[in-house]
């Protein structure tokens, strides 16, 4: 097969695909034949978006939908609009992300780097379970961060009320990808779908800007030089959701295009009860049921045998977000 036929036939979807790394990866990916649908806030952008791709991949086919996915109904939206769209999905890149120095609040009740970071991701990734299922094999690849390794779960303070820090909030977002992915990939064993994370690298975006504070805005302008472009930090995504390499691969963290271990190796999976990212990283439990749970590496279990869980309990909001994912 020629390489720039490698995912002739398939169909792609990637979030935050306006801009950046989504972008870049959108371009690739259609660089190799692939219909890409590409997610994005704005409708406006996202048609700049489809046409950028198209003037560096004249043939490309791309999808443009447009969601705001730290809005829970926006996310079933949009899977509800993707079903109606495609027959199949080969692959789901979760890229859109975001880092906010001050505390937000999204319309569901729910801290926005949180939401957008982690629930979003979890909720769409179910919510297309079956068309991903049916269109086997087919591939979850989650973009998460190197920062994931200085994370930490604060159960006692997930939508951090009371105290908020935006890299505190950064790095528990990009850690509880890690742990979705981890807890994913068991579920999906022998469904011909795999789950794989990764870190793009430190990647020259306008990631960030939305809402930076006094330090990173001296930082920033002093680093950018030594960052990577987006395109350099497309190549694992657009690696991952391609390569025949990975073939078969599931459950693992990577980086350079490369395995790597996640958080000093410390939150693999192990035989016991689902990790924190199989039944949603909240405070919620079963009835009569208290967490078991301790905060750091391969430890961060729940103590709850699997099951369904409809309601969550977060930060004393229910939000109805979780469910079976086989």
């Amino acid at each position: 097969m020629n390489a720039r036929d490698l995912m002739g036939g398939k169909t792609v979807l990637v979030t935050g695909g306006t801009g950046g790394i989504g972008l870049a990866a959108a371009t690739g990916l259609a660089g190799l034949r692939a219909r890409v649908g590409i997610v994005g806030r704005s409708a406006a952008r996202g048609a700049a978006a489809a046409d950028a791709v198209r003037s560096k991949v004249p043939s490309a086919q791309v999808d443009v939908f447009e969601a705001d996915l730290s809005a829970q109904s926006e996310v079933r939206r949009l899977a509800a609009e993707v079903k109606a769209t495609y027959s199949r999905l080969d692959v789901l890149v979760n890229n859109a992300g975001g880092y906010w120095s001050h505390r937000h609040v999204t319309a569901d009740g729910l801290e926005h780097t949180f939401a957008l970071n982690h629930l979003a991701p979890f909720l769409l990734t179910h919510e297309l379970h079956d068309l991903l299922v049916a269109s086997a094999p087919a591939r979850v690849v989650t973009v998460s961060s190197g920062a994931q390794a200085m994370g930490r779960i604060d159960f006692d303070d997930l939508q951090g009320e009371r105290s908020y820090n935006g890299q505190r909030a950064y790095n528990q977002s990009k850690l509880a990808n890690v742990l979705f992915t981890y807890e994913l990939a068991r579920r999906l064993e022998g469904t011909g779908v795999t789950a794989t994370v990764l870190h793009p690298g430190v990647v020259r975006t306008s990631f960030g800007q939305e809402d930076s504070d006094r330090w990173m805005r001296l930082v920033l302008p002093l680093v950018r030089p030594f960052m990577k472009t987006p395109d350099q930090g497309a190549a694992t995504p657009i690696y991952l959701a391609s390569s025949p390499e990975v073939d078969g691969v599931s459950g693992a963290y990577f980086a350079h295009q490369r395995t790597k271990k996640s958080s000093k190796g410390q939150l693999r999976p192990r035989p016991g009860p689902p990790a924190l990212g199989g039944q949603h990283l909240a405070r919620g439990h079963p009835p009569g049921q208290q967490p078991r749970a301790r905060r750091q590496g391969s430890d961060m279990k729940l103590g709850r045998p699997p099951g369904r869980v409809t309601v969550q309990q977060v930060s004393g909001r229910s939000v109805d977000i979780c469910a079976q994912l086989t």
